[in-house]
């Protein structure tokens, strides 16, 4: 697991010549960094409707950290760029809160149960689980028709059992499902893909609340460091959100499998050729 959560994942998103991972001196100049760190971060939850914890956990390796307390300050910053970025979807009306919460609630008690699991599950079942997501959900969204959600499956308990698997697993690995929960709602329920982006937001902001409960619990919390991130990821979330809202469906489609193929790849590198 610690070596899956390396380096190059964030280089995917934020290669950037002024962003660099060396030791940084003192705790003023490691703030500072977050919090920019943190933008763009949050630009890439709110495009994609994500926690953003592809991107914040091999982050917080490089800076020294170990990969549960970086899964911890993962978490507590899905809370700030996914509140923020479910009230922006609110105001466009993409996302309607009576689905909403029962998918929510969903993931509020699968995440419930991610610090026992963080604590105790292999890292190997953890990575092969991950790629094992990330090959169907690449799968599902390219075989799905672009629907326009007039035949949608509404069923509240589908979406509370939805919100109850992704809930389970990925809070434990310090993602916030949102990434998930797209082509699922699209490939077996029928929703337009922009109203799937802004309910995997939705999502991720209850199930990042209950995995930071019970992370805080089980000691794996950094909350200087999550705060300072979370910050920053706010003024990301208000631009990703708003780039998602004007890109027409086909091209944040093909953005969602660039992104599947990337992170398929990444994972096969560390399990096979390291």
């Amino acid at each position: 697991m610690a070596k899956f959560l390396n380096l190059p994942l964030f280089t995917i998103f934020l290669r950037a010549p002024w962003l660099k991972f060396a030791p940084v001196e003192g705790e003023k100049m490691l703030f500072v960094e977050l919090f920019i760190i943190g933008i763009g971060v949050g630009y890439i939850a709110g495009f994609f409707g994500i926690g953003g914890g592809t991107v914040v956990v091999p982050i917080m390796v490089a800076f020294g950290y170990d990969v549960k307390t970086a899964i911890g300050i993962s978490v507590m910053q899905m809370i700030f760029s996914a509140t923020f970025g479910s009230y922006l979807n609110y105001k466009a009306g993409l996302l309607k809160l009576n689905r909403g919460v029962f998918l929510g609630l969903g993931g509020l008690v699968g995440a419930s149960f991610s610090g026992i699991i963080v604590s105790h599950a292999p890292a190997l079942l953890l990575e092969s689980m991950l790629l094992a997501t990330f090959v169907f959900s690449l799968v599902k969204l390219y075989f799905s028709p672009n629907s326009d959600g007039s035949n949608a499956n509404n069923s509240l308990f589908l979406l509370f059992l939805v919100g109850v698997f992704v809930g389970v697993f990925a809070i434990s690995i310090g993602i916030g499902g949102g990434v998930f929960i797209a082509p699922i709602l699209v490939g077996f329920l029928r929703y337009e893909l922009k109203k799937a982006v802004s309910m995997g937001v939705f999502f991720v902001m209850f199930a990042a609340i209950a995995g930071f409960i019970s992370l805080s619990l089980n000691g794996h919390i950094s909350y200087a460091e999550g705060t300072f991130l979370g910050l920053g990821s706010l003024i990301g979330a208000y631009f990703g959100t708003k780039k998602t809202q004007h890109t027409d469906k086909k091209t944040l489609k093909k953005w969602f499998l660039v992104f599947y193929i990337a992170m398929i790849c990444l994972i096969l590198k560390d399990m096979f050729f390291e």
